[in-house]
């Protein structure tokens, strides 16, 4: 594979003869170099490449293990199957990078400026990202396994089908991301701005989204067993058909929520004033001794000896009556003389 260094290592020579000193076998590879061409497999662990320009480049299935990227910027540049495990990528830039099915375990990605790149199937187990910047980005299937992402930017990002298995997710902004189908196992999501997020499908046992905002976001056909919403604001999101055995609303705003189908019969921290702000139907299941109610004036009364819920509907407020009409006027006869 080292037969394949030297057409980068020329391409740097054209556009900074310094660095010349790398072709001798230095391990240090100066800063402000510029990468281009290619160098699809070769082996670059443990260089230092601090600093450097990577335009266009081509380091498909590249070997950097543990190396130094801090600083450096991966404009279209390719590294789909590259090994960057234990590198470090702090205060990098990657506009326009592809890094599918990359190896990024335990890889320092601190600061990052990632938008628009794509990580689709990549290993990112316990790599840190916190502060990256990633609108935008294309996490589909990646495996995100205790990954730190404390304060990223994630609006727009695609997490479909991806592990975030005992992630930490707080104080993120990812309003509008993708969670389709997502593993949030033991994730940790508190304080998040989640406004507008898909969670549809999501596995999401013991994950904790407290104070998070979820405002309009969509929560369906997922499980949140064991799940802590404590002092969320669910402010018109939709649970229908989704289950919460176990989950924690204490404190959680469900103004307009769609409980619809929606499985709250374990559900801890529910008060009648909660249910009384969200809109049921005769599938939602609550905790015994609570009233549902849909948003058509229908109620739904549940007895712990029947989980079926008996439907009460409430009748309308009756019409104010009309006024009765004036009696009509006693007809006058013209007497003959």
């Amino acid at each position: 594979m080292t037969h394949r260094l030297p057409l980068l290592l020329a391409t740097m020579l054209v556009a900074l003869p310094v660095a010349g000193a790398a072709l001798a076998g230095d391990k240090e590879i100066p800063r402000q170099n510029s990468f281009g061409g290619s160098c699809v497999g070769c082996e670059l662990s443990g260089r230092n490449l601090s600093g450097a320009r990577i335009i266009g480049a081509n380091f498909s299935r590249a070997v950097l293990v543990g190396a130094n990227l801090r600083d450096a910027k991966f404009h279209a540049s390719v590294f789909a199957g590259a090994d960057l495990s234990k590198a470090d990528l702090s205060d990098s830039a990657m506009t326009g990078a592809n890094f599918s099915r990359a190896n990024l375990t335990a890889a320092r990605m601190r600061s990052t400026e990632a938008n628009g790149v794509a990580f689709p199937s990549a290993n990112l187990t316990a790599a840190d990202l916190s502060d990256i910047e990633a609108i935008g980005a294309n996490f589909t299937r990646a495996i995100l396994v205790e990954a730190v992402l404390r304060s990223a930017e994630l609006r727009g990002v695609s997490f479909t089908s991806a592990n975030l298995t005992r992630a930490t997710l707080s104080d993120v902004e990812a309003q509008g991301a993708n969670f389709v189908g997502a593993r949030l196992v033991n994730a940790v999501l508190n304080s998040a701005e989640l406004e507008a997020t898909n969670f549809s499908k999501a596995v999401a046992t013991s994950a904790s989204f407290r104070d998070a905002g979820l405002q309009g976001a969509v929560l369906s056909s997922g499980v949140f067993d064991h799940a802590s919403f404590r002092s969320a604001d669910l402010t018109g999101a939709n649970l229908s058909g989704s289950v919460f055995d176990g989950a924690d609303f204490r404190d959680a705003d469900l103004t307009r929520a769609s409980l619809h189908g929606a499985d709250l019969s374990r559900a801890r921290g529910l008060s009648q004033d909660q249910i009384d702000d969200a809109c049921a139907d005769s599938r939602t299941r609550l905790p015994v001794g609570l009233t549902g109610r849909g948003c058509n004036g229908v109620r739904f009364i549940y007895r712990r000896e029947d989980t079926r819920p008996i439907v009460r509907v409430v009748p309308a407020v009756p019409a104010v009556p009309a006024a009765p009409a004036a009696p009509a006027a006693p007809a006058i006869r013209a007497t003959p003389r």
